[in-house]
């Protein structure tokens, strides 16, 4: 029986369709809604809704559903609805009446509210974490390769001298900037929905303080309706998030697709990393990047899939709202995934030395030219005009010499104070205050 049932069956056809793939995506969150439960119960001894033996008991045996959960010996059973129904199912199985007891002053609303939040926690302080290792591995090449040159291109039409300095550099700023978005996302999420019952709070003197603090949230969600609203608004605001993430990697894949090419030959992977034709011999294709890229573009359109899902719902809660878990916790998984291969990758790549040297790339230095006449006294645009009647008549004579100092140039790096400002935004998150109060509350 489900935990809302009175006293009607419901018809098989209906069940199947309204639980959808509910029970396989809740094992994802079932120890975050055994934590949720351990803060709970916790806070209605403290009012007098459960007895300190009651407590201690349920405290026990949720503690040991905990650890089930971690060893991989949890299931939801088919004839159980999600992973709140479980839990609780259990407990009054193992323990009896006390566990009737711990939904008091709570709803399934409130439930799924706070497990999906401690679990996107934990997927944000994992995919921190993956973008913050790619990164470092990034920084190190940028600073490894400084000196090896290659083409930029605009219009993809070679334009002036690069260096894989600053690409992989490049690349690397452009993560911690997407952290600023995660950054945000994650003080989105880390607010308590505890309490808010079906979406307008409870006749029982519920502190909400208490569970806060239990679980390490930061705050609360204050207005017991505005944190129903968030159900949804924070999937749209992680997505978003995750999408910035996946721009930076769709966009890195593809200038590996490009500079891999037996056209460029800018960078080579061994053998093994890459994959064959069934009937070209030749062939070393970049499946690992091509399928970076594709699943990147397909993150990227998660926030307008959320947001069409969430259009025009009114305030208070919808069953619409439960399809959000199928979209987003498989894009969480792929994130991660790419982020840890594209690592892989790139600490087994090579790079071609004296790339310019090839004769095809001299128009790449016509700026450095202008700019040393400049320096010597020619106006700008005399100069521009000399180098390109120069480049017409095929006298032009590049240097194939740069002088570059500026900052965030080929020159001058500046990947010092782009790590610090990863540094920076990293040590926002508070990972570290999150996971002593989980360790201090499962103990």
């Amino acid at each position: 029986m489900k935990i809302w049932q009175k006293n009607i069956d419901v018809n098989k056809f209906v069940e199947t369709f309204t639980v959808g793939k509910d029970r396989e995506l809740d094992l994802q969150m079932a120890k975050f809604d055994v934590l949720g439960s351990l803060a709970h119960t916790q806070m209605l001894e403290t009012i007098n809704l459960l007895t300190a033996d009651e407590l201690k008991t349920v405290q026990q045996e949720l503690k040991n559903i905990y650890a089930e959960i971690e060893a991989g010996n949890f299931i939801i059973e088919d004839t159980v609805e999600d992973v709140h129904s479980q839990v609780e199912w259990l407990l009054t199985q193992r323990i009896g009446e006390a566990g009737k007891k711990i939904h008091s002053g709570r709803s399934r609303n409130d439930q799924v509210l706070v497990d999906l939040k401690l679990f996107f926690r934990a997927c944000i302080e994992d995919m921190v974490n993956q973008t913050s290792t790619l990164f470092n591995q990034l920084i190190e090449l940028s600073n490894t390769h400084k000196d090896k040159l290659m083409p930029g291109y605009t219009h993809l039409q070679i334009a002036m001298p690069s260096s894989f300095g600053l690409w992989f550099g490049a690349y690397a700023e452009s993560l911690a900037d997407d952290m600023e978005l995660m950054l945000a996302a994650w003080k989105i999420t880390n607010k308590n929905p505890l309490g808010s019952a079906a979406g307008y709070g409870s006749s029982f003197p519920l502190n909400r303080t208490l569970t806060t603090n239990l679980l390490g949230f930061e705050s609360l969600n204050y207005n017991v309706v505005y944190a129903q609203m968030g159900r949804g608004k924070t999937e749209r605001i992680l997505a978003q998030a995750m999408s910035a993430v996946a721009a930076t990697l769709a966009k890195m894949a593809m200038d590996v697709c490009l500079f891999i090419n037996q056209n460029f030959s800018f960078i080579s992977f061994p053998p093994e990393l890459t994959t064959g034709s069934s009937i070209m011999p030749h062939k070393k294709n970049p499946d690992v990047f091509e399928l970076i890229r594709s699943r990147c573009n397909k993150i990227q359109a998660l926030p307008n899939e959320i947001a069409m899902m969430i259009t025009n719902l009114p305030s208070g809660y919808h069953r619409d709202l439960q399809l959000l878990k199928e979209n987003l916790f498989p894009a969480i998984a792929s994130l991660n995934e790419c982020l840890e291969i594209a690592t892989f990758m790139f600490q087994n790549i090579t790079i071609k030395d004296d790339i310019l040297k090839d004769k095809k790339y001299d128009y790449l230095f016509s700026v450095e030219v202008v700019n040393d006449l400049a320096l010597q006294g020619v106006p700008f645009r005399e100069a521009y005009k000399i180098v390109g009647e120069q480049i017409e008549n095929g006298t032009f004579a590049p240097s194939g010499q740069i002088h570059h100092t500026h900052e965030g140039s080929i020159g001058n790096l500046c990947n010092e104070q782009i790590s610090a400002a990863m540094e920076n935004i990293l040590a926002q998150f508070g990972f570290e205050k999150v996971n002593k109060a989980i360790e201090d509350l499962v103990k």
